[in-house]
């Protein structure tokens, strides 16, 4: 006689087929970008070679110059994706929801500096010291970026503190709504342009000796990598990082050894919010144009390197916006395009999407591991 189905029983066969199907997904999502990259590899010693000839016959391969813009149009992307994606893992690892309005908050940086920046080219500052008005615009969108999220804890998130994690949720995607409609009263719905940059600035120079990169481009790696030194520092050097880490690990025994975990959680919100100010400077700068949905699918993508990194994890956070940033920037062309799929450069933002997807399918905690408060390993 077969044994008798018991709700057990039904339990361990719906486990195994989910198991079973992971395993399929992951065999052929690797199957692919395997033979992808195989192929790529291919068709840049051979472009007329037996396979690439005929699955896709305009192929020409990449010149090692295209290569390389690839690679550092990645990076810079993906540096701002991970400052962006600081807030998310910040805010999470204290409150342990995510704020989806975070990318609102990024969207109020690049457009307090495009506003701040065209007011100092009327005025002739931004052209005859260029310097000391680029410091300007990050100090003044720094600030506004951080009142924002201050105000946005204060009046949206506080007063929902110990309800279910689906309404402060729900709230976030409400608040971001909210953000975006007053950026289109106040503004109006059309793209906004910052000035033109020095020509200094905006041409291309030689590094190391074989790396040619954009003078913009630079500055975003190199101010990205500065914030990035500064946070680090403040979370483990300082007792304000030392109170962040406490609330982050239980909020209850936190408070009883005297920490303040209001102004701790506020402190929280605003060195996020002050970091998506700072990616918001960078944004602007490089593509020079802002709308009122500029923060909405960098603030998606922002949020997906965070759970790539390992969501609460900073350092992760800003690993996983580079792997991101890198991935859509280079994945089309060497994964995508030996397969002959047409339009490859158009697919960037389904690629960031399969890469958190192939991530997760492999390693769900994400590249460097989950950093989580008790309750939520509870």
């Amino acid at each position: 006689m077969p044994p008798p189905v018991t709700a057990e029983n039904n339990k361990l066969n719906r486990r195994l087929g989910v198991d079973a199907f992971l395993t399929f997904m992951r065999v052929v999502m690797s199957t692919f970008v395997i033979l992808g990259l195989l192929m790529f590899i291919g068709q840049q010693i051979d472009p007329d070679n037996f396979v690439a000839s005929r699955i896709n016959p305009d192929a020409t391969g990449l010149t090692a110059a295209q290569f390389e813009g690839l690679v550092i149009s990645g990076l810079s992307q993906g540096a701002m994706y991970g400052l962006i994606a600081l807030g998310y893992s910040m805010v999470y690892g204290v409150l342990g929801f995510i704020n989806f309005a975070h990318g609102e908050v990024f969207m109020v940086g690049a457009m307090t500096g495009m506003i701040t920046s065209n007011k100092l080219d009327e005025s002739g500052a931004w052209e005859s010291n260029f310097l000391l008005s680029l410091l300007f615009v990050l100090v003044i969108a720094i600030i506004c970026s951080t009142l924002t999220a201050i105000i946005m804890e204060r009046v949206a998130y506080r007063p929902l503190r110990g309800s279910p994690r689906l309404i402060p949720l729900i709230t976030s995607i409400g608040v971001s709504f909210f953000i975006q409609n007053v950026s289109v009263v106040l503004l109006g719905p059309g793209a906004k342009s910052y000035p033109t940059l020095p020509e200094w600035l905006s041409k291309k120079r030689e590094l190391l000796g074989f790396v040619t990169i954009e003078g913009t481009r630079l500055m975003v790696l190199v101010v990205a990598a500065i914030s990035m030194v500064a946070l680090w520092y403040l979370v483990e050097r300082t007792k304000i990082g030392k109170a962040m880490r406490a609330v982050a690990e239980d909020k209850e025994i936190a408070s009883l050894m005297g920490i303040n975990v209001n102004r701790t959680i506020v402190t929280t919100f605003a060195v996020g919010g002050a970091m998506a100010g700072v990616a918001g400077i960078l944004w602007g700068l490089l593509f020079r144009s802002v709308v009122h949905t500029t923060g909405f699918l960098p603030g998606i993508k922002a949020f997906s390197a965070a759970v790539v990194g390992g969501i609460g994890n900073m350092g992760g956070a800003m690993a996983g916006g580079i792997t991101l940033g890198s991935a859509e920037s280079v994945a089309p062309l060497i994964l995508l395009e030996p397969w002959g799929i047409d339009g490859v450069s158009q697919l960037k933002d389904a690629v960031a999407f399969l890469v958190l997807i192939f991530v997760l399918l492999v390693k769900p905690t994400g590249l460097f591991g989950e950093r989580l408060s008790t309750e939520d390993r509870a």
